[in-house]
Parts: structure tokens; C-alpha cells; sequence
């Protein structure tokens, strides 16, 4: 099943939706609770760092749904409305008649309430996040890109940019996640850019429940075995390491079909500006993995766009103006595991 330009137009029925949170901790201050001194922390409770979900489910839904977890500067709201007002990959998958969950992960969006505080830096830094986002440079966007010349597009871009409210803590993120995942039950996990890393790791740590994953831009948090570690890849934009694991953990993910996709305007050759060749060690790293997963008897596909004749995606192929055509992508990935 696949949508067509004239599908987006028709009503969407939904059976259910709503949301929840999951995982987290709670913190109890010593003490005894005085009414009649509310603001005194004593005896009372926070509970922080879980993650949370919203979901949707089409009436005549698929079996297997579909969670999506956001990346870096992000938050779950990046599924939705695209920055130039269409069909995110909510709907778009919504009329492919896949349950969709989206994960705003722990401290971050609507799970934004942490029991550990963190500044919340206010320096002026969208110029940079256009550049490593691949948009373009800096004010110019790539010729024959794929995000919106429409001023309004990237108004809404920067806009929808959002900060971490505690510190950014690998364990509490993959927890809350992972709650999330468990609570589902089985899906098809679909990461982005930061949340790749973070997704092998919750993969590994739900392995019957993640029934595939799909990972557009990985940026970080590749692991291999511990005595399998590709050399580490510098760039104009820093160091990018791998990440030990023991071979029983990294067999975890032979057990799942995995795909990645990679956009457009990234360097194979080094270059001094770092958010261009930051996606060229990314890449080089990506390709390792993907080559590390299936000599352990895998199933790991290495997508570059441009490779398939997909010219112009941005690091956020998702919500750019093809995205039809990613979703199409994805969904054949799924027929072609039988996991539609």
C-alpha cells in the first residue's frame, strides 16, 4: 500500500490516538510536606527524565507500527507538518495504514522535565546548524536542493530547533526509549541523525520487540565489537570515535534488518568546512558498521540517495520536498522484509 498525490488530499480515519509517558525516575526530598509552605522542596516528589509518546492508529492499521525517534536539536514535532506546511512522515505513513508512534526522548520536548538541571545556552548558532544540516551554505541553499526556497520554510526551520533541558545522558535516553519500545511491543524503529547510535543500543536492549530499524543520517554512537574497532575518522568538525561493545551485544543486531540512508552535498574528500566534511567521516563510519553488521551474518543495507538517482536530500530527508519519495523508499524496504 502506497499513497499517491491524490491520497494526501483525502480524509484520514483514525481508530485511536493519545499519548503517554514512559520510564523515568522520581526524586523524594527528605523531610515532611507543609501546606502552608509550598515552595519548601521537603517531603515532596519530582518525577523527570522519562521519555514521551503520542501515537495515531488508522482504522484497518498494518500489525506492526511504526516509532519514530527524532535527532539532535529536535523533537518529535519534526514528523509532522514539513517547514514549507506538507504531509510529514506522520501522515504520510498514517495512509499507508501503519500505526505511528513518536518518541520525544528524555529531556527533550513534551519529556522535557529533568531531575538534573543543565544551562540552556541563548548564543546565536542557526547559521551553523544551516550549514551542518546541509541546507546549504550559509546564506545560500544548495542548488537543487531539496528544502523550500520559501523564506517562511526556514523561518519554521529555526523555529522548530529544540534545546536539551538537562544534560544530554546516553543511559537515560536509551531508558527512556526503551520503555517506550517495551510498552509498544513490536515495531519497526525508525531513528534520525543522533538517535541512530542511541537506537542500535536500544535495538540491542529489545531485540524480540525491534522488529527492524531505519536510519536516516546516523551521526554518532556506531558500535562494533571491541576487538573489531575500525580506526577512529578526524575531520574539520572533530573526532568522530567508534564504540566498543562486546560481540554478544553487537550480534544482537545480525537478528534485525537494518537500512541507512544518506543525502546529498556530502564531501568525499577532506574540507575545511566543518559542517560538509563532518558528514564525510559519518558516511566513511556508516559504510564500516553496515560492512561490520553483515560479516557477522546480518542483514544491513547502506543507502547513499544520490547513488539511486535522489539528488538534493538534506541531512532531514524526511520533511524535505521529496519526501514522498523516501517514504516510498521505506516502504519497499518493509515489503521487501515482509514486515508490511
Amino acid at each position: 500500500m502506497t499513497a499517491s498525490s491524490d491520497d494526501a488530499a483525502a480524509p484520514l480515519t483514525i481508530a485511536s490516538q493519545g499519548s503517554f509517558a514512559v520510564g523515568g525516575t522520581i526524586v523524594n526530598r527528605d523531610g515532611s510536606f507543609d501546606p502552608k509552605n509550598p515552595m519548601d522542596p521537603a517531603g515532596q516528589t519530582l518525577h523527570g527524565d522519562h521519555a514521551r509518546v503520542s501515537y495515531q492508529i488508522p482504522v484497518d492499521a498494518r500489525p506492526l507500527p511504526m516509532l519514530f525517534w527524532h535527532g539532535w536539536w529536535a523533537d518529535s514535532s519534526c514528523w509532522d507538518t514539513t517547514p514549507d506546511g506538507r504531509e510529514g512522515f506522520r501522515t504520510l505513513f498514517l495512509r499507508r495504514g501503519y500505526p505511528v508512534y513518536l518518541l520525544d526522548q528524555s529531556r527533550r520536548g513534551s519529556a522535557g522535565k529533568t531531575t538534573t538541571a543543565a544551562e540552556i545556552g541563548t548564543e546565536p548558532n542557526e547559521q551553523w546548524l544551516f550549514n551542518q544540516f546541509r541546507l546549504g551554505l550559509w546564506p545560500n541553499l544548495y542548488e537543487g536542493g531539496q528544502f523550500s526556497d520559501d523564506p517562511a520554510a526556514l523561518e519554521q526551520f529555526f523555529r522548530a530547533m529544540v534545546p536539551d533541558t538537562g544534560p544530554l545522558d546516553a543511559e537515560v535516553v536509551v531508558a527512556g526509549a526503551s520503555a517506550a519500545i517495551d510498552r509498544i511491543g513490536p515495531l519497526v524503529l525508525v531513528t534520525h541523525s543522533h538517535a541512530g547510535g542511541f537506537g542500535w543500543t536500544a535495538a540491542i536492549r529489545n531485540n524480540e520487540n525491534v522488529r527492524a530499524v531505519v536510519s536516516i543520517e546516523p551521526g554518532s554512537g556506531f558500535v562494533f565489537p571491541e576487538d573489531e574497532l575500525p580506526e577512529a575518522m578526524p575531520s574539520s568538525n572533530g573526532t568522530l570515535e567508534p564504540v566498543p561493545i562486546s560481540l554478544e551485544e553487537f550480534e544482537a543486531l545480525t537478528r534485525v534488518p537494518i537500512i541507512v540512508y544518506y543525502g546529498d552535498n556530502i564531501p568525499t574528500e577532506p574540507t575545511d568546512i566543518a559542517g560538509r566534511d563532518n558528514w564525510r567521516t559519518r558516511v566513511a563510519m556508516a559504510q564500516l558498521w553496515v560492512d561490520a553488521i553483515n560479516r557477522h551474518g546480518g542483514d544491513a543495507t547502506f543507502v547513499s540517495l544520490t547513488e539511486q538517482g535522489i539528488y538534493g536530500n538534506t541531512h532531514f530527508a524526511f520533511s524535505d520536498l521529496n519526501n514522498h519519495v523516501i517514504a516510498d523508499r521505506i516502504s519497499a524496504f518493509l515489503a521487501e522484509k515482509n514486515l508490511d
